[in-house]
C-alpha cells in the first residue's frame, strides 16, 4: 500500500458558500413554487426545491478541516482513494469515510490523553473541541513520545534488571500505518518491548570480563550503565527495522530508567562496595610500597643508619602497618639502644 496525497482539494469554502446559496435558492423556490401551484398547478419548481432541502445537507459531509501536522485517510466504499495531508479547508466526495484504527487507543505517550479525566463541570460547559477530538479519525504526523512501562529483563550474565525507554516517533506513511497493521500504536508499543528485550540480553549491567557485546568475537567493555548511548542507538535501529512496514519513523530512543531488580539490588550494592574497597586498598598498598622503597633508598644514600636485613624487614613491616592501616598510628618511643 502506497500513500497517495490528494492535492487541489482545498475548495471547502467555495463548496460551503455554494451549498448555502443553493439552500437559500431552494427556500425561495418553495415560496415562489407554492405561489405558482396556486395559480397554474405546475409543481415542478416546488418539487425540486423540496428535494434539495431534503438532500442538500449531503455536501456538508464532504467538508474537512485540517490543522497543521494532521492527516486524514479517506476510503470510498472500501477502496483507498487518498490522504489529505496539509492544513486547510477541503471538499471531498461526501460519501468518503475517514479511517484511523488507532483513534481510540490510549497509551502512555504524548497526544493520548484520557478524556475520562475531564471534570463534569467542563463537560456541562459543552466542550465541543473535546467531543470532536474523541470522535476524530485524524492522524497526527507530529513527533510523538512513547514512554513504555518498565520491564524486568535478565542481562547477559543472568542478573535481572529493570529498564525503561522513551521513544520519539512519527507517522511518515499514513496508508501503511492504517492498512498494513491493525493498530499502529499498539504495534509500535509491542515492537519497543520486543526490541528492548533483544538488545538488553546482549549487555551486562556493569562492565564484565570476557563479554562480547558487539558480536565480533572480541571481548569489550560494553555495559548497560556505561554504554547507554550505544545501547539506545541499537534499540532504535531494532525498532525501526520492525516498524518500517507500518509507515512509522523512529527518531530517537533513550533509556529513562535503569536499575537492578529489587530482589538482588542489595546484594549487588554490597558487591559494588566490596569492589570499590578492593580497588581503594590496591591503590593504598601500591602507594605504601613506593613510599617504603623511597625511604630505604634515602636512608641508604645519606648513610643515616645502617640496617641489617632483619631490621629492614621490621622497618618495612612497621611502615606498611602505619601507611595501610585504617586508624592513625600510635607510635612507641624506644629510649634505649636500637640493638
Amino acid at each position: 500500500m502506497t500513500e497517495k496525497v490528494l492535492i487541489n482539494r482545498k475548495k471547502g469554502m467555495l463548496a460551503l458558500m455554494l451549498t448555502i446559496l443553493l439552500y437559500l435558492a431552494a427556500i425561495v423556490g418553495c415560496i415562489y413554487g407554492g405561489y405558482i401551484v396556486s395559480r397554474d398547478g405546475l409543481p415542478v419548481l416546488l418539487v425540486i426545491s423540496i428535494i434539495w432541502l431534503c438532500i442538500g445537507w449531503l455536501p456538508f459531509c464532504g467538508l474537512k478541516v485540517l490543522k497543521p501536522q494532521e492527516a486524514l485517510v479517506l476510503t470510498l466504499f472500501g477502496k483507498y482513494v487518498g490522504t489529505l495531508k496539509n492544513e486547510g479547508f477541503y471538499f471531498v466526495n461526501p460519501f468518503c469515510t475517514s479511517v484511523n484504527p488507532a483513534a481510540k487507543t490510549k497509551l502512555s505517550q504524548s497526544g493520548d490523553v484520557d478524556s475520562s479525566s475531564k471534570s463534569l463541570f467542563s463537560m456541562k460547559l459543552g466542550d465541543e473541541h473535546m467531543t470532536s477530538e474523541m470522535g476524530s479519525k485524524k492522524i497526527s504526523i507530529k513527533i510523538m513520545t512513547l514512554n513504555n512501562s518498565r520491564q524486568k529483563i535478565n542481562d547477559c550474565l543472568g542478573n535481572p534488571v529493570e529498564i525503561g525507554i522513551a521513544v520519539m516517533w512519527r507517522v511518515v506513511d499514513t496508508a501503511k500505518a492504517v492498512f498494513n497493521v491493525d493498530n499502529y500504536k499498539e504495534y509500535l508499543s509491542l515492537q519497543c518491548d520486543s526490541a528492548l528485550r533483544n538488545i538488553v540480553r546482549l549487555y551486562p549491567y556493569d562492565v564484565a570480563q570476557g563479554v562480547d557485546t558487539t558480536g565480533d568475537g572480541i571481548a569489550d567493555e560494553g555495559s548497560l550503565r556505561g554504554s547507554s548511548e550505544v545501547v539506545a542507538a541499537r534499540i532504535r535501529e531494532e525498532i525501526q527495522q520492525k516498524v518500517a512496514e507500518a509507515g512509522l519513523e523512529v527518531i530517537e530512543a533513550r533509556i529513562t530508567y535503569l536499575a537492578y531488580a529489587p530482589e538482588i539490588a542489595a546484594v549487588m550494592l554490597q558487591r559494588q562496595q566490596a569492589s570499590a574497597i578492593i580497588d581503594a586498598r590496591k591503590m593504598i598498598v601500591d602507594g605504601a610500597v613506593g613510599m617504603v622503597e623511597m625511604a630505604l633508598e634515602r636512608l641508604n644514600e645519606n648513610n643515616v643508619v645502617e640496617l641489617d636485613e632483619e631490621r629492614k624487614a621490621a622497618m618495612v613491616s612497621n611502615l606498611l602497618v602505619v601507611l595501610c592501616g585504617n586508624h592513625d598510628a600510635q607510635p612507641v618511643v624506644n629510649s634505649g639502644s636500637l640493638y
